[in-house]
């Protein structure tokens, strides 16, 4: 009975994947993404608006091999990437596709991450002027197509967020390396907490290089496309002019400024168990909330993404991101993946049952086996 109950959960599972492979590979007439040349500069639009721009292999497989076409043509100068539709840059990839896959062992739970991240990597070591609108929702998947690349431009409609541990996975795309990065322990807390951050304050963290008010967007566009050879101080100067003539938020503190000092203190513990027990002791409404946020998050996602931002601060982009295609894989192993996707996406009730279920459960072991080697089926950049 259990045999043929399994059986049939395995043929509607692969049914749903066939659907859903079937849905991302038409076109509906629209191509997914536009790979347009304008002037001497080369325009990325994410053209799913419907689903928030979220990005899929099909986009992925596009994007690639015209980034590096544009890089070694001379008649390319600048790339430029945004989204279609006013609400989001790219709201992340397209997880349920891959849930789906990784419940019948289908490829494309390794091909999705292995490609992902191979194009996080081009972009990370872009030789032109690369620059993103990252206006309106920018997570994860998203966060990858723009935070490597040498400009990020916010505008007061950006929503940034890292809320992989509330699905059972891990801030990817490159996470490991740019958020250990940033001021503090303000990495640390936004990958753990899935805190969002909005307009202005996307550039106060550091997540983006400028911020310029959305009404300017297309007039910077046309400057930008207008240059010739420009070099990256040349780009920098206009965005910096543009930024200088947005006033929007301006007088308005960074959301977290007050918060800083006690994020550095809470968060510098040596284990996640170190930093629950920092914020339950505390006793102050900031740390309460964070407490209660964290409880809610995937444990073996806490201490799998504590390990991997410890790691990351001294590893290379390519190092984090091979790092990471592991840590994708066990994710597809395990169980906290699928059931938060479940949660939180499919049947949205919000309340995930995490296996292990707390942070003293997750063994030092399992986390281990996590981050070890796939060999010959290693990420290679």
């Amino acid at each position: 009975m259990l045999k043929s109950l399994t059986s049939a959960c395995r043929l509607r599972s692969i049914h749903r994947l066939q659907r859903i492979q079937a849905h991302m590979m038409s076109s509906h007439g629209e191509p997914e993404v536009l790979l347009d040349k304008v002037g001497r500069a080369g325009v990325i639009t994410m053209n799913r608006p419907k689903v928030l721009n979220a990005l899929n292999l099909t986009m992925i497989r596009q994007i690639l091999p015209q980034l590096k076409k544009w890089e070694n043509d001379a008649e390319t100068d600048i790339v430029i990437i945004k989204g279609a539709g006013g609400k989001a840059f790219c709201a992340g990839g397209d997880i349920r596709a891959v849930t789906e896959a990784g419940k019948v062992g289908d490829s494309l739970a390794q091909d999705f991450f292995r490609e992902e991240y191979t194009l996080n990597n081009t972009i990370g070591s872009f030789k032109k002027p690369y620059i993103a609108f990252i206006g309106g929702i920018t997570m994860g998947g998203g966060v990858g197509l723009s935070v490597h690349g040498r400009f990020r431009v916010a505008t007061e409609k950006t929503l940034f967020a890292m809320p992989e541990t509330a699905i059972g996975l891990f801030p990817d795309v490159g996470g490991g390396y740019f958020l250990p990065r940033l001021q503090g322990k303000l990495g640390l807390f936004l990958a753990l907490t899935g805190f969002r951050l909005k307009g202005r304050d996307v550039q106060r963290a550091g997540v983006a290089t400028h911020f310029v008010d959305s009404v300017k967007i297309p007039d910077l566009e046309n400057e930008l496309v207008d240059f010739k050879s420009p070099s990256d101080a040349e780009v920098t100067k206009v965005l910096d002019s543009y930024q200088n003539q947005s006033s929007i938020d301006s007088d308005k503190p960074f959301v977290l400024d007050k918060h800083l000092h006690n994020i550095d203190r809470l968060f510098s513990a040596s284990s996640m168990e170190g930093i629950m027990q920092n914020l339950k002791a505390d006793g102050s409404e900031f740390a309460k909330k964070q407490a209660e946020v964290l409880s809610k998050m995937s444990p073996t996602s806490l201490k799998i993404t504590y390990r991997q931002l410890q790691a990351g601060a001294t590893l290379s982009l390519q190092e984090v991101l091979v790092m990471e295609y592991r840590l994708s894989q066990a994710c597809m192993r395990g169980c906290d993946f699928y059931e938060g996707v479940r949660a939180v996406l499919v049947d949205k009730d919000q309340s995930p049952k995490w296996n292990p279920s707390t942070l003293e459960e997750v063994s030092e072991q399992s986390v281990d086996e996590c981050f070890s080697s796939l060999g010959e089926k290693d990420l290679t950049l």
